[in-house]
């Protein structure tokens, strides 16, 4: 009963694996725009935030540079002022908390890319295999046209390994992308953070 079942979903072909190939490279190239999207515009201004940041390391006063952040939008924003917000014994802890908050936001639909990137060859894969059967149940039948289905069955089939792959390799070169840029914000935020935490407890020993 389970055999003839499975049989009759292998018979079914390989275009259904297609399709799904295909709604997952469309969610990828999505998921990735929008990803870019989000990064582009949750960054701070460069020569604002810099002049800021740069002028209070510098030995600026913290009411200037706090005040300076409160309109700026961005990830290195935000986790400098909760430090400044926390005040120096607690400032270490908010842009620790505020950091890994910011880096989950960032890092929001990576795991449906990382998981195609991983899993999409094996969805090709599956197809063609899937085709193949259907190529030998063709040749089975022993019709005159059965050898040619045979061969157009099989060609067929092989169209979903190279359609996982393709799938594969675009989902793994956005999600490198996309984790490289998530690591080089947080990094450089990190940096930040440890400078300015620096200068708070220099300041409070003076």
């Amino acid at each position: 009963m389970l055999q003839e079942e499975m049989l009759q979903f292998a018979l079914g072909g390989a275009e259904w694996v297609l399709w799904l190939l295909v709604f997952l490279s469309v969610a990828c190239v999505a998921i990735g725009l929008e990803r870019v999207v989000y990064m582009t515009l949750n960054r701070a201004p460069t020569a604002p935030f810099e002049a800021a940041v740069g002028g209070y390391l510098k030995g600026g006063g913290q009411a200037e540079v706090e005040k300076a952040l409160a309109g700026m939008k961005g990830m290195e924003a935000r986790v400098l002022q909760a430090g400044f917000a926390a005040g120096v014994e607690g400032a270490e802890d908010a842009m620790a908390g505020t950091l890994a908050f910011e880096k989950l936001r960032a890092e929001r639909g990576l795991l449906v890319v990382g998981t195609v990137a991983s899993n999409a060859a094996y969805i090709g894969l599956f197809g063609t295999v899937l085709g193949i059967l259907k190529a030998f149940h063709d040749l089975s039948l022993e019709t005159s046209e059965s050898a040619n289905a045979v061969m157009a069955g099989i060609s067929e089939a092989l169209v979903s390994t190279a359609a996982g792959l393709v799938v594969a390799i675009l989902a793994v070169v956005l999600f490198n992308y996309l984790t490289r840029q998530v690591k080089a914000s947080t990094g450089r935020v990190s940096s930040l953070g440890a400078l300015v935490l620096s200068r708070m407890r220099a300041e409070r020993a003076a």
